[in-house]
């Protein structure tokens, strides 16, 4: 069991180390800047580590990317509910297909609408120059890049049978 715990936050480490560099290749979209390293790292974390390591590894990712003048503030919510509902989405179906899909509609839809509120609290915007729903598009763009590299990387962890042996390993 103490084996178990020190395996999934070593891994976790790893994964928030990847997320964290991964962000300097980031691209901006209508004042976002667009980590698609985070989202398939939040993927990979759903799969391997379930919701709560994963949703850790995010905020501890996203805490590095602000430190390091990597991200903003908007990193908070653009990765933490997705890797929640990814997290929660594989946990229960053990679906690859649905853990995309959760994480693209938990960093998009709840993470875009929960970033409106962020905005106009701690980032200076105003209420009136930004649409409750403004962050969805950038939020959609840069989980979606995520998600088609995840999604590659998993199918093929998946065809090749080293999913099942790395999640046995890891879950032990």
């Amino acid at each position: 069991m103490k084996n178990n715990k020190v395996l999934k936050i070593s891994l976790a480490g790893i994964l928030i180390a990847v997320a964290t560099v991964g962000s300097m290749f980031s691209f901006p979209v209508f004042g976002s800047k667009c980590s698609p390293v985070q989202h398939m790292v939040n993927i990979i974390a759903a799969i391997f580590l379930g919701p709560l390591y994963g949703t850790g590894a995010a905020f501890i990712t996203s805490l590095l990317r602000n430190m390091f003048g990597l991200g903003s503030l908007l990193a908070f919510p653009g990765s933490m509910f997705g890797a929640f509902l990814a997290g929660i989405a594989y946990k229960k179906s053990k679906s690859i297909t649905l853990t995309l899909i959760g994480e693209v509609f938990g960093t998009a839809i709840l993470g875009g609408l929960a970033a409106y509120p962020v905005a106009i609290a701690f980032m200076g915007k105003s209420a009136a120059e930004l649409a409750f729903y403004a962050y969805i598009i950038p939020f959609l763009v840069s989980t979606a890049g995520g998600a088609v590299i995840a999604g590659v990387i998993i199918f093929s962890l998946q065809k090749s049978g080293v999913l099942t042996k790395m999640q046995e390993r890891i879950n032990k």
